[in-house]
């Protein structure tokens, strides 16, 4: 009694390996079809060879504690920019006309689609930093350029790397200028406001001499000392004034008894009254010395005297005694005394009085400079701040102007960072694609994946029933013993081939074929 039955049965580690042995002719014959065409298919396609070189970013020969850097562009982002403006089109159209790596194709293929394949063959990638170090600048880059001829792809990559370092010299020298010009267009500007705030204080510090805020306490003080010297003044001047009034009251005294005296001498002869004249002068030079204007007055009216009695004649001589008295009889020393006196005090009140009236002129200035103050003190202190304000933002960009001259004289004289090839473009002598090695690998793994799908493929349709596990799944029913074969293998595959479905070398008997 038999069954037609699916079923999936899952096989084991050794059947597997069984398996694989039984096929393995097969499997052997895909692998070495599989190498020989991934190998023929590596002869075939064209070769393609890739020129390759890095490039390192050196630092600044002058550290950047010393000169600070203008160009402050991370160097990802410069170099990200000189690959778009490298890669471009009007760049690489150059390339085209100049080395024309797709001669072959000229005139079939469009400009555009030759300019496209030379921007793909063109490959710029960063180095990533050293593992360990701090810095998480980039440390270079590489360019690799992959054409179809080993000698194109070098003059190209060299034409590239050029590119690059050309452009990035261009690009700092450019930067620091612009900035350097910049700053000193701003500090014009700055220098321009500076003077114009230098102006409006200076006018207002003109304008209020003695009194801006510093000027404060010296005018407190100076007004507290003025005003002492006022009173000190006032004081002396009213002095000054009674000692006047004291001496005229005397002089009028001297003058009257003077007077009454004269009157009462009318004998008295020119010649007697010059020789009083005389011991009066003699007793005055005792006391006094000859500028005295008491003694000099003396000598006056004795020379007058003196020129009187030689001039007059005789008959003016017996003139009455009156008119001899009142013509020839001088003031006595005390009352010149007391007119000098007294014009002294004159002057000296007249000063006091110019002194006192300066005085309370300087008091009334110093009271208005101290009133005007907190207004004057306000204005100056806005004006101070805008001074000030102008005058940081002009040092502040007159540094930066001058840190700036010096990074642009460093780039001038590429002193400043700047890329340096460690490896030249390298010249190709195997192609880069395609590897014959990886093609005959892969299509040797490609066969085997073929057999292997193959041997699956047929594993899945046969039926024969080999152990007996399969026995006991196909059938349903347990199997009670196993009969070894000990024919001839060759009879065994008759075996096979008329339909029995006993394995090779072994019978199995199940119990439904034993009740039968």
């Amino acid at each position: 009694m038999t069954k037609d039955v699916e079923v999936h049965r899952q096989m084991s580690t050794e059947e597997f390996l069984t398996l694989l042995l039984r096929r393995r002719w097969l499997l052997l014959l895909t692998a070495v079809l599989g190498g020989a065409a991934g190998f023929l298919l590596a002869v075939v396609i064209p070769p393609q060879y890739t020129s390759h070189t890095m490039v390192l970013v050196e630092e600044p020969v002058v550290p950047d504690s010393y000169v600070k850097p203008v160009v402050s562009e991370d160097v990802n982002q410069r170099l990200a920019s000189m690959q778009g403006q490298i890669l471009s089109r009007t760049r690489l159209q150059g390339l085209v006309e100049k080395f024309a790596p797709f001669k072959n194709e000229a005139g079939r293929v469009p400009t555009e689609v030759m300019i496209e394949r030379l921007r793909k063959s063109i490959k710029v990638a960063p180095l990533n930093p050293m593992p360990g170090t701090s810095s998480h600048e980039l440390p270079g880059f590489t360019v690799d350029v992959t054409l179809g001829d080993a000698h194109l792809a070098q003059a190209i990559c060299t034409e590239i790397t050029s590119m690059f370092m050309n452009q990035n010299i261009q690009l700092r020298q450019k930067q620091a200028e612009d900035t350097t010009e910049f700053l000193a267009k701003q500090l014009e500007e700055a220098k321009a406001k500076l003077d114009e705030q230098d102006a409006k204080l200076a006018a207002f510090q003109s304008k209020h001499m003695g009194a801006l805020p510093e000027d404060e306490k010296t005018n407190v003080t100076l007004l507290a000392g003025t005003t002492t010297q006022l009173e000190a003044v006032t004081q002396s001047l009213n002095q000054a004034r009674q000692q006047k009034a004291f001496v005229e009251s005397l002089l009028n005294q001297q003058l009257a008894g003077l007077r009454a005296t004269s009157s009462g001498q009318t004998s008295q002869s020119l010649e007697q009254q010059l020789s009083e004249m005389k011991n009066q002068l003699v007793e005055l030079q005792k006391k006094y010395t000859d500028k005295h204007p008491a003694v000099i007055q003396l000598k006056h009216a004795i020379a007058q005297l003196e020129k009187q009695i030689e001039a007059k004649p005789a008959r003016d001589q017996s003139a009455t005694a009156e008119q001899k008295l009142a013509i020839s009889v001088p003031e006595t020393p005390q009352i010149q005394q007391d007119r000098a006196q007294l014009r002294q005090l004159e002057i000296s009140i007249n000063q006091k009085v110019k002194e006192q009236e300066d005085l309370q002129k300087q008091i009334r200035v110093l009271q208005g400079r101290i009133e005007l103050s907190p207004v004057i003190q306000q204005e100056f202190k806005a004006l101070t701040r805008d001074y000030q304000t102008a005058l940081n933002f002009y040092n502040d960009l007159l540094k930066k102007r001058n840190e700036s001259q010096m990074a642009t004289t460093l780039e001038n004289q590429q002193q400043a960072e700047k890329f340096r090839v460690l490896d030249p473009p390298s010249m190709p002598e195997r192609p880069s694609f395609p590897n014959r090695q990886l093609f005959t690998l892969g299509g040797i793994c490609a066969g085997l994946a073929l057999g292997v799908s193959i041997v699956h493929l047929s594993e899945a349709r046969d039926k024969s029933i080999r152990t007996q596990r399969d026995v006991e799944i196909y059938l349903g029913v347990p199997t009670l013993a196993l009969i070894s074969h000990t024919g001839r293998a060759n009879k065994v595959r008759d075996l096979n081939k008329a339909g029995n479905r006993a394995r090779p070398f072994e019978l199995g008997l199940t119990a439904s074929s034993w009740k039968e």
